[in-house]
């Protein structure tokens, strides 16, 4: 490796960052927030929609009654988790991209020093 592609690596990694400071900082607590506020919610919609199939099947009989042409509730049931699956995926995604932002933000400041 040459001089110049050492020098060029220096640049790129940001020196003498102090990890603490930005841990404690206002934008990366509102991130933290922000994150914890959308994913806390979606995880337990996520299982309680998951696991309420198994224990309505094995504890009632509620799902046997019949949705429509034949098929009963349960497929119907389980059928929409591949859908909530697929949902809740985009959800994250779009969100996540929102979270992309204000770790942009954050670098910013770091990048400026503030």
């Amino acid at each position: 490796m040459s001089l110049q592609g050492t020098q060029a690596q220096t640049e790129q990694q940001p020196q003498d960052i102090d990890y603490t400071e930005i841990a404690q900082s206002a934008p990366f607590k509102r991130l933290l927030a922000e994150k914890r506020k959308f994913i806390l919610p979606l995880s337990l919609f996520f299982l309680a929609f998951y696991f309420t199939l198994p224990i309505l099947t094995a504890y009632s009989t509620v799902l046997n009654q019949q949705a429509f042409l034949g098929m009963t509730w349960a497929w119907v049931f389980a059928f929409a988790q591949f859908v909530m699956t697929w949902a809740l995926c985009m959800i994250y995604s779009s969100k996540a991209a929102k979270f992309d932002v204000l770790v942009e933000d954050i670098m910013q400041q770091i990048k400026s020093g503030r």
